[in-house]
């Protein structure tokens, strides 16, 4: 068991918000708003969500040492883990590695808790870092999150724009403008569920109270540092803590989701705002579990 790391189990959930903006484009579609095709609720993917908390992290401990990133566009990720290699000295002959053979256990054990040691969202999300040569092993993050839904059916807009610089001499010729668009949906109130499991904390990476703290942080701020005129108005405005009194949990986290329910108010047909919402929370907790509003 890793000292450092968290001794209890936590679950939260997270209401944000999009004013004329696109929360999470779909490649797919043309990079249009993401929306489940049979029922129109909108949708935000994990990956999106795990990205700007990775960004607010870079910013906020730039420099300090543990709090490195690695999925991020700097260098490839095998060049990262060859790098862990260097870093510990181990060589070729220390692995003992033939063409086809796997780098020994012990070596890649060793490799995977230097990651976590010096990478915070390895430490918190996971990671696969089994390719090129020089295999990090893979870890289970004890901070997982479900992708985000729209509390209501959404609705996805494609605005036609007009931009004055044209793109071209031979257009430039003929034309003054250029027609653009802009994909946006005019409100959303979206929700997310997340957990933090203190058994992997302790056993695998080592997520510590502090890495906890700072978790938090991140997803208060992960919108303030992220704003684009594409993404229009985000917003975070609740995240709510399930603190267990125990490291494997005292009550099943659908239970605990279930006493957070968001409704839209009477009489608000097409909802333009958050206050055209309304929350209610079941104060009754199960025992040995306290919620915590951040």
């Amino acid at each position: 068991m890793l000292e450092n790391a968290i001794k209890n189990r936590y679950e939260f959930v997270m209401l944000f918000d999009v004013e004329n903006g696109n929360p999470n484009g779909d490649p797919d579609a043309g990079n249009m708003p993401r929306t489940d095709p049979e029922t129109g609720y909108g949708i935000v993917t994990d990956v999106c969500l795990k990205r700007k908390i990775r960004n607010f992290v870079e910013i906020y401990k730039e420099g300090e040492a543990g709090f490195g990133i690695l999925i991020k566009a700097d260098k490839p990720l095998n060049a990262k883990f060859t790098e862990a290699y260097s870093e510990l000295g181990i060589t070729a002959q220390d692995r003992d590695k033939k063409k086809g053979k796997e780098t020994p256990r012990h070596i890649v054990e060793r490799v995977k808790q230097y990651m976590c040691e010096n990478y915070y969202d390895v430490r918190t999300f996971g990671a696969v870092m089994n390719t090129g040569e020089d295999w990090c092993g893979t870890v289970r993050g004890p901070v997982q999150i479900n992708f985000a839904r729209s509390i209501d059916p959404v609705c996805a807009l494609d605005i036609s724009i007009t931009r004055q610089a044209v793109t071209t001499e031979p257009d430039f010729k003929e034309k003054q403008t250029e027609m653009g668009d802009k994909h946006i949906i005019p409100y959303g109130l979206y929700r997310a569920e997340g957990y933090v499991s203190a058994m992997l904390a302790q056993k695998v990476t080592g997520f510590s109270e502090d890495d906890l703290e700072l978790l938090w942080t991140a997803i208060k701020n992960m919108f303030e540092n992220d704003h684009s005129a594409a993404r229009g108005k985000m917003c975070l405005r609740k995240l709510y803590v399930f603190r267990h009194d125990s490291a494997l949990g005292n009550a099943p986290s659908h239970e605990l989701f279930d006493k957070i329910t968001v409704t839209k108010k009477e009489n608000k047909m097409a909802p333009r705002c958050f206050s055209d919402y309304e929350i209610v929370i079941d104060a009754d907790m199960p025992e040995g579990v306290t919620l915590i509003e951040k």
